[in-house]
């Protein structure tokens, strides 16, 4: 599975409320959370951000509160795939339970800059810039993960793994 669009680059320790900002959270749909999705960290980005693109970022991406409207938000807003240096616990789990993909490559995250060509073979575990030609490596996802996040988060996945059993 390949991922391309463009970097949208972030710092270190991007919490939740700049994911999406508190003020937004007395709704869970995610048409309205992608609509202000980054808000307090990119005023702009939800006008900005198209499907395929992706968010890299530096370390502790996601710290904060165990809100799973975050990665609803980023989803929702397109966002294909986030590369960080790391990832809060809490929402590295959350994210792949709502069907967002997240890969820890410690390189990528000072490797890009705003809007570069961007793109993630989450096979090849490669995450290239494609403005400068530069490729990190990252460790691979594991295959249960994959299909949790392919299937569009726990509950679809359970869902699915139901229907299948019951015929």
């Amino acid at each position: 599975m390949k991922f391309n669009g463009r970097a949208f680059v972030f710092g270190d320790d991007i919490d939740t409320d700049a994911i999406i900002p508190a003020r937004y959270l007395n709704t869970t749909d995610p048409a309205a959370l992608a609509a202000h999705a980054m808000e307090d960290a990119d005023p702009a980005f939800a006008q900005k951000v198209k499907a395929g693109d992706v968010i890299v970022a530096g370390k502790n991406f996601g710290c904060g509160s165990s809100r799973e409207h975050a990665p609803v938000a980023i989803r929702a807003a397109g966002v294909g795939v986030v590369a960080a240096k790391s990832f809060a616990r809490i929402f590295y789990r959350n994210a792949f339970n709502t069907g967002l993909i997240l890969v820890e490559c410690p390189e990528a995250g000072t490797g890009f800059a705003d809007e570069e060509a961007v793109e993630v073979d989450l096979s090849a575990g490669t995450v290239t810039n494609q403005t400068t030609g530069k490729v990190y490596a990252f460790e691979p996802i594991p295959a249960f993960m994959l299909e949790l996040a392919s299937d569009g988060g726990l509950i679809p996945h359970l869902m699915k793994k139901r229907a299948a059993s019951s015929r």
